[in-house]
C-alpha cells in the first residue's frame, strides 16, 4: 500500500520526542565539559545519537550562503537579490558589489535550475563557479505544499512561459552584455523548447547561448533504470501511485503533488548501498574525532535530504512527454496549442555537456539536441563528455570546476551575441 501524505506527517510526529531526546544525548555526550565525551562509549553514544537525529529530522530548505567572490583579482561582497518574481519561481540575482565601476561589465548567465525535488539551492558550487566570470542569475523554484490552491495550477506549459518571461527580462535589460543561459538535468527540455519556440515566433530576445548538461532530450538513447522504469510502468502508474494530496497544516493544503519525499526515496533507493556507507563513514568520522570528514557528509547530506513538492500536473506531463512518449525526439511536443520544433533555432548556440558515469540521463541523450537542432550552424554546436563524473559531477565537484567550466566559458567567449559564428570547443 503506497504510503500517504498524512502518514509520512504522522511518521515525523511520532519520532519527534525521541529525536528532541537524541539532540539532547548528543549535545551532552559531545560537551567537552563532560569527562565521558573522551571515552570510547561516550564518542560511540554520541556518534549513534548523531545519527538517529539526522535520519529522523526534517530539512529545511538550505541558504545558497554565497558571501563573497573575487573577480579579476578583486574581492567583492555578494549580495542576492530577487529581480523577477512570479507564484511559483524567484528569480535570483548574486550581484557582485564593488566600490567603483572600474570593472567592464561582464556577461549573463541564467542558471535554469531543476524542478525535480531539490531547491534550487543543490547548484550552489555551480553558481559559485561562475561568480567570478558572470552576472549570475538562477531560477529557484518554490515549494509548491507552500502555494495555495487559489493561486492555480503550473504545469510544462507554464515552466516554459517562465523561462521566455525570464530570457525576455534579462535581454531587455543586458544594454549590450550577452545573455547565456544553462539548463541542469531536467529543464534542459523545457529549456530548448522556450528557445524553439521564441525562435519560432521571431522573438528578438533569445539568448546568446543554451549549455545542456545531462539533460533527457531524448531517453531512447543509453537508456538508464529511471528511464527504463518510466517505460514500463506509463504515465496512469505514476498518477495513481506518486500523486498526494497535501495535508492540512501546509499553506498548499489540498493541492495535489509529487511528494518531495517520495522523489528522495526514489533517489536514495537507486544508490542505497552508496548511502549507507556514507552514513557508516560518518558514524566513524565521529568516534575518531575526524571533524572536518564529518562536516563535509552533515553539508551534502543537509541538501541532498531537503526536498520540495512539485504540482501533479507539472510533474506527470513531464514523465508523459519526456519518459513515456519521448515526445520532444519525435517532433509531438507542444506548447500552447502550438508544435515545439526544434529545427527553428537558428540564432541560439548549442553547447551539450555529460558524463561518463550518469546514471540519471544515460551517454548520448543530451547529445541528441544536436541532431534535433539540425538547422543550427555546425560551427554554432559543440559537445563535452566529461571522464570519470556521474550525473552529481556533471554540474558540480573538482573536475566540474577545473575542466567543464572553462570549456563553457571558451564556448561562450566565441558566442557574445545571438546567431555570431562559434569556434567549436572539442571532446576530450
Amino acid at each position: 500500500m503506497p504510503i500517504s501524505y498524512e502518514m509520512h506527517e504522522m511518521a515525523h510526529l511520532v519520532f519527534a520526542p525521541a529525536r528532541v531526546a537524541s539532540d539532547f544525548a548528543r549535545t551532552w555526550l559531545s560537551s567537552p565539559a563532560n569527562p565521558f565525551s573522551y571515552t570510547p562509549v561516550g564518542r560511540n553514544l554520541a556518534a549513534s545519537a548523531e545519527l538517529f537525529e539526522r535520519m529522523t529530522r526534517r530539512y529545511g530548505k538550505p541558504a545558497f550562503g554565497l558571501a563573497r567572490t573575487t573577480v579579476a583579482g578583486r574581492a567583492a561582497p555578494v549580495v542576492e537579490k530577487v529581480v523577477w518574481e512570479r507564484p511559483f519561481c524567484k528569480l535570483r540575482r548574486f550581484e557582485r558589489q564593488f566600490e567603483d565601476d572600474s570593472l567592464p561589465p561582464q556577461q549573463k548567465l541564467l542558471i535554469v535550475a531543476p524542478m525535480s525535488g531539490h531547491h534550487a539551492t543543490l547548484l550552489r558550487g555551480t553558481v559559485e563557479a561562475f561568480l567570478p566570470f558572470y552576472d549570475v542569475y538562477i531560477t529557484d523554484w518554490i515549494d509548491a505544499r507552500t502555494i495555495p490552491v487559489s493561486i492555480g495550477r503550473f504545469d510544462l506549459d507554464d515552466y516554459i512561459d517562465y523561462i521566455i518571461s525570464i530570457c525576455e527580462t534579462l535581454s531587455k535589460e543586458q544594454d549590450g552584455v550577452a545573455l547565456h543561459t544553462l539548463g541542469v538535468c531536467q529543464p534542459a527540455v523545457p529549456l530548448i523548447a522556450a528557445i524553439a519556440r521564441m525562435e519560432a515566433e521571431g522573438n528578438p530576445h533569445v539568448p546568446a547561448s543554451m549549455t545542456l548538461m545531462g539533460g533527457p532530450i531524448d531517453t531512447r538513447r543509453s537508456p538508464t533504470k529511471v528511464n527504463l522504469l518510466a517505460q514500463e510502468r506509463g504515465s496512469a502508474w505514476f498518477e495513481k501511485n506518486c500523486i498526494k494530496s497535501v495535508p492540512f497544516g501546509y499553506r498548499g493544503a489540498g493541492r495535489s503533488v509529487y511528494p518531495g519525499f517520495l522523489q528522495l526515496a526514489g533517489f536514495m533507493a537507486m544508490n542505497i548501498d552508496r548511502h549507507l556507507s556514507a552514513h557508516i563513514d560518518l558514524f566513524n568520522h565521529l568516534v575518531e574525532g575526524d571533524g572536518d570528514s564529518a562536516e563535509k557528509h552533515r553539508d551534502f547530506y543537509d541538501e541532498y535530504l531537503s526536498v520540495m513538492d512539485l504540482t501533479a500536473e507539472f510533474y506527470l506531463q513531464t514523465v508523459d512527454a519526456v519518459f513515456v512518449r519521448h515526445a520532444l525526439p519525435k517532433g509531438e511536443m507542444m506548447h500552447r496549442g502550438e508544435k515545439i520544433d526544434l529545427a527553428a533555432i537558428r540564432r541560439v548556440a548549442l553547447l551539450t555537456i555529460e558524463g561518463e558515469n550518469d546514471d540519471i540521463s544515460g551517454f548520448g541523450q543530451t547529445f541528441a539536441a544536436h541532431d534535433l537542432c539540425r538547422n543550427l550552424p555546425q560551427s554554432m554546436k559543440a559537445d563535452y563528455l566529461q571522464e570519470k563524473v556521474g550525473h552529481y559531477g556533471v554540474f558540480n565537484g573538482s573536475r566540474f570546476r577545473n575542466q567543464v567550466v572553462p570549456r563553457i566559458r571558451a564556448f561562450h567567449a566565441s558566442n557574445k551575441a545571438a546567431g555570431r559564428t562559434l569556434t567549436v570547443v572539442g571532446s576530450a
